[in-house]
C-alpha cells in the first residue's frame, strides 16, 4: 500500500501521495477525529510513523472492508479500549504473580489456615494378638 518510509514526520501532501488519497480525505479524517497529526508553529500538519500506521488501518477498513467513517470511528474506539484492557490485565497478572511469589516465599503459617491442623497426643495402635481364645 505505502512506499518505504524512514523516521520523521511527513507533510500532508507527501502522505496523500504515498497512500494515493486526496489531501481533503486526510483533512476529513482529522475533522472526524480519526487522525490527530501534530502541527508546526506555522500550523502545517505533520504525520508521524504512528499516524501513518493508524492511517493504514483506517484505509484497510475503508477500502478493503467498505466500512464508513462512523464505523471506522467505532472500531478505532473499541480497539483503543481493548488495548487499554489488555494493558490493565497485564498489570493485574503481574500484581497477582508478585503477591503469590511473596506469599509462597514466607513460611506457611499453621494458624489462620482454612483447615486447622490439630496436633494432639498420638497413641500407638496395637496389633491384634495372634493367640486364639480357648486354647
Amino acid at each position: 500500500m505505502a512506499k518505504k518510509r524512514g523516521k520523521g514526520a511527513y507533510m500532508i501532501s507527501a502522505v496523500a501521495e504515498m497512500y494515493e488519497i486526496h489531501p481533503q480525505t486526510l483533512r476529513l479524517y482529522e475533522r472526524e477525529g480519526l487522525l490527530k497529526p501534530s502541527r508546526t508553529e506555522g500550523n502545517t500538519r505533520l504525520y508521524t510513523d504512528e499516524d501513518l500506521e493508524r492511517l493504514e488501518f483506517i484505509l484497510t477498513l475503508a477500502r478493503d472492508l467498505g466500512v464508513n467513517i462512523s464505523g471506522i470511528a467505532i472500531i478505532l474506539q473499541m480497539r483503543e479500549r481493548m488495548e487499554q484492557m489488555q494493558k490493565e490485565m497485564g498489570e493485574f497478572v503481574q500484581y497477582i504473580q508478585k503477591e503469590m511469589l511473596g506469599r509462597f516465599a514466607q513460611p506457611f503459617p499453621a494458624q489462620g489456615a482454612i483447615v486447622p491442623i490439630r496436633r494432639g497426643p498420638v497413641s500407638p495402635v496395637s496389633a491384634p494378638s495372634k493367640e486364639k481364645k480357648g486354647q
